[in-house]
């Protein structure tokens, strides 16, 4: 029996009390906070808001310290939670922090059931109103620091193995793209065509945003491609086969996505086929290698020219050359970016399974009231 077990059985045999987290939690809010307009480069204090960064930017401002430490920060628009136990300043206006309402809980172990919690979704606003009424568990203080203690060593193996296997995934992706780069290197025995007369190049068709999912369902289960890629799902498809699509409309134009059986393109995305001379894989990482994005052009909504891109030339290897680098070059794609293989699926396993265990145990029987 596990020390864990043993604490359970000795203390809350019958069940743990539940309580709502606006009741486990009070505000700690620091007396003012730092607008997003006021942050530096360099200060003395870190910022921490809702953002994604853990710290968003650096103050000097005092009075932004939240009182107490240790706390938790809740984003209200991203619904991100952290645990800050140095000092800092509190940042944007949809920051709030947080402290235990008494010593009767530890302030990490609020955390990590705070992470346990489903938060429902009501439009872009107000989550803390919903959250705040969802109950967590709140068995004895030995056994909410046997939690922690196991929760932490846990956090520090899978953020081990999650930074060796992103730093195997960095190197992996360079040595990648250094062999794409170098099978595409061609000398002056391949011809150099515009792409204008190798390939047919169509933007696809508007359609308007309600009628694309976000989620693939079975009476939205066809992908549409826009100007970054897959935007969403929608019932019908607008072609059919295998294409390179480049994005020719935003900050990111002239990226390359790979579509294979029914799809939907918008007019924001390119669809290429070879008219005979290329094959349509080794067509795709033709296309990425090239850096199309460079050729965009400048403004507050950049773009990608179709012209532009049909005026540029590119090699034009034997067909069975194109084939002998497309199955190497399929070989490294599947190990870096294929989720369902490869270093991707063993990171987001990682992450699946110190989910799991988290939520293990921080699942009590409720005691009868």
């Amino acid at each position: 029996m596990s020390k864990l077990e043993e604490l359970i059985n000795e203390l809350c045999p019958d069940g743990v009390e539940y309580v709502p987290l606006g009741e486990a939690l009070k505000n700690n809010n620091a007396s003012e906070s730092v607008s997003k307009k006021d942050y530096k480069e360099v200060g003395n204090i870190p910022i921490i808001d809702q953002s994604q960064a853990y710290i968003a930017a650096y103050t000097d401002k005092e009075s932004a310290i939240p009182p107490i430490l240790p706390c938790i920060i809740f984003g209200d628009h991203t619904r991100i939670v952290k645990y800050a136990d140095q000092k800092f300043a509190q940042g944007d206006s949809g920051t709030k922090v947080f402290v235990p309402t008494s010593k009767a809980a530890e302030t990490k172990y609020v955390y990590y059931a705070f992470c346990h919690l489903i938060i429902p979704s009501r439009g872009y606003n107000r989550h803390w109103s919903i959250v705040k009424d969802t109950k967590i568990p709140l068995p004895p203080l030995p056994v909410q620091r046997e939690i922690v203690r196991i929760l932490d060593n846990f956090t520090e193996l899978t953020a081990e193995l999650t930074a060796e296997l992103t730093a195997e995934l960095t190197a992996r992706k360079k040595q990648y793209e250094y062999y794409r780069n170098h099978l595409l290197t061609f000398g002056d025995d391949v011809p150099m065509i515009a792409l204008g007369d190798t390939c047919h190049m169509r933007s696809g068709k508007a359609i308007s945003s309600s009628r694309i999912s976000i989620q693939k369902a079975g009476n939205t289960s066809f992908a549409c491609f826009g100007g970054n890629g897959i935007r969403g799902y929608v019932k019908e498809a607008s072609h059919h086969g295998e294409f390179p699509i480049i994005g020719r409309q935003g900050a990111l134009c002239g990226n390359v996505n790979y579509a294979t059986g029914n799809f939907y393109a918008t007019e924001h995305a390119v669809v290429v086929e070879s008219l005979g001379k290329y094959n349509q894989r080794f067509l795709f990482y033709l296309l990425t290698a090239m850096n199309l994005n460079q050729y965009k052009s400048q403004g507050a909504q950049p773009g990608l020219a179709v012209g532009n891109i049909e005026n540029l030339f590119a090699p034009v290897p034997t067909l069975e050359i194109q084939e002998r680098i497309v199955a190497i070059l399929d070989r490294f794609d599947t190990l870096c970016n294929d989720l369902t293989s490869g270093l991707p699926a063993e990171i987001e396993a990682r992450r699946k399974q110190y989910e799991y265990y988290r939520d293990k145990l921080l699942t009590f029987k409720e005691a009868k009231a």
